[in-house]
């Protein structure tokens, strides 16, 4: 993907044209935060574009000198300047690169904290440690990138793990990062239960929904059906001796949430309203991507929960991401959740790949 002298130039511009603007002494306290924001944006894409300018610049000057066109220039000076344009035709087209994967489309939603579900699936009682597993990856993962964790809801199983829990996690660049999560991810070993050392394959099914903000997704009274009813299950002292679970019922869309995980009735709105929000967005953001015409599935993946992704075999202590053909034998490492950093550059990598190629006609 070439880009032209006179795109580069209008970043430029216009990053200098926001950073003036934000020394005006009249300016109103919201448009600074407007400007605020477009500057943080335009920045990244400014600094790469520049240095593309500059590299181009000193390829054109060593041009002339290697040229011979100087009649001064003498062999010497002409030889230093071919090698120095070996050098920059080798860090030139990484530069460009750099600067067409900060012009690419962005996802609005990839710089969101994110909405984590996980669910075991078949397999019974493994699935649901295997749930617990990945609940665990996911975790020491977030502790890895400074990002915070907050479980919503979990529904425990009793021999470990989780048959389902939800958690709402926070920081830089969540849901970009933990999107191409969303799918089923299979296991492959030998439960603790099995005398015969038969390796059994369970699954745990993982969704990732971007969080909005209150005022992204608007929910009016009238829409919801909320019942109050007594918690069960375990959960303490306050199990079945007040009505705190809730369970709200958005009518226009049949959503359901249930939430009983906390004392408070209040709280327990709280969190089934910020689980709603989070399904509602992510229902509203596949419908206009569907609407869009040529709308892009994710190169990686639809991001179907159907869709097998993953396989975790412990027998052979590897991990396999079968949309991109990856398979590394690290999985203690990778279920220790700095490991997964590996897996998920590596989708990334593959999804900004692919629409580069759509960009330049390729793909």
């Amino acid at each position: 993907m070439h880009i032209s002298a006179e795109r580069i130039a209008q970043i430029e511009a216009r990053r200098d044209e926001v950073q003036a603007s934000m020394t005006r002494a009249d300016l109103a306290p919201d448009e600074f935060v407007r400007l605020s924001k477009e500057y943080a944006e335009i920045e990244p894409v400014a600094k790469a574009a520049h240095e593309v300018r500059r590299l181009r610049q000193e390829l054109q000057a060593l041009e002339y000198m290697a040229g011979g066109d100087d009649a001064d220039a003498d062999a010497a000076m002409r030889e230093m300047a071919q090698e120095e344009m070996q050098l920059i035709k080798g860090q030139l087209p990484a530069a460009e690169r750099a600067l067409a994967l900060q012009l690419l489309p962005r996802d609005s939603a990839d710089a969101r904290p994110a909405m984590l579900e996980i669910r075991a699936g078949t397999g019974g009682d493994e699935a649901a440690l295997f749930a617990g597993d990945l609940f665990r990856m996911y975790q020491r993962y977030a502790d890895a990138q400074g990002w915070k964790m907050e479980m919503i809801s979990a529904n425990a199983a009793e021999v470990g793990g989780f048959k389902e829990v939800v958690a709402s996690v926070t920081g830089i660049g969540v849901f970009a990062k933990l999107k191409f999560e969303s799918g089923v991810h299979r296991v492959q070993r030998v439960p603790v239960t099995e005398s015969g050392g038969r390796i059994h394959t369970s699954a745990a099914t993982v969704a990732v929904l971007p969080e909005p903000e209150e005022v992204d997704v608007q929910i009016a009274d009238s829409d919801l059906k909320i019942d109050i009813y007594r918690a069960s299950g375990a959960g303490g002292q306050h199990v079945n001796t007040t009505d705190s679970a809730v369970r709200i019922t958005h009518l226009p869309s049949g959503i359901v949430v249930t939430q009983q995980d906390e004392r408070s009735q209040h709280k327990n709105k709280a969190k089934a309203m910020q689980v709603l929000r989070a399904r509602l967005y992510e229902a509203e953001r596949e419908r206009t991507q569907s609407e869009q015409a040529g709308a892009r599935k994710a190169m990686v993946g639809s991001g179907d929960r159907s869709e097998r992704i993953r396989t975790y075999n412990f027998p052979q202590g590897r991990v396999t991401d079968h949309r991109i053909n990856l398979t590394l034998h690290r999985l203690p490492e990778i279920l220790e959740g700095p490991g997964l950093s590996e897996i998920i550059d590596a989708l990334i990598a593959e999804d900004e790949a692919a629409r580069l190629a759509q960009l330049d006609g390729i793909g």
